[in-house]
């Protein structure tokens, strides 16, 4: 990364994948040179949260600013709390969601960078029924994010 980048909470975009599910845009690959992908994920009681999914290049990083998080990492489910980190490494499944007894407000990183804005806005467009569901399968090769079935994760949200 060749330049400082700051920016200000008045500036930075949300997006919302579902109802209690917001997504704070921080910093994308190309503003980090490749290095990083940040952004914040709040999400209320009740929100189902991610599908269980892996990335093949990227180890993606989780820290929990309040709340609690729900976290599937391959077949094991944890409970992370207010002030707990989470390294998830390449190819590994996991998804994520409120604790049943909580908002989740979360530090989501990933590096090597990946271009993830554009898919986040396309989730958001899918919530507002403005771009079709089937976008979000055809797109898993151009944004690394790559779902997979998990009966121990669809159990735990209760589904």
């Amino acid at each position: 990364m060749s330049e400082t980048i700051l920016l200000r909470a008045a500036d930075a975009e949300v997006v919302s994948d579902a109802p209690g599910s917001d997504i704070t845009l921080l910093a994308d690959s190309n503003t980090t040179d490749g290095g990083f992908t940040t952004n914040r994920a709040t999400l209320k009681q009740g929100v189902f949260g991610t599908p269980a999914h892996f990335h093949t290049r990227a180890t993606e990083f989780f820290f929990v600013l309040e709340g609690k998080l729900q976290v599937l990492v391959d077949e094991d489910l944890h409970t992370l709390e207010k002030g707990d980190f989470l390294a998830v490494p390449p190819r590994v499944p996991h998804a994520f969601g409120p604790a049943d007894d909580s908002d989740a407000d979360v530090l989501v990183t990933f590096t090597p960078g990946m271009d993830r804005f554009d898919y986040y806005r396309l989730l958001d467009r899918v919530a507002r029924g403005e771009a079709d569901p089937k976008e979000i399968a055809a797109s898993s090769k151009q944004y690394d994010n790559h779902y997979v079935d998990s009966p121990i994760w669809r159990a735990a949200r209760g589904q």
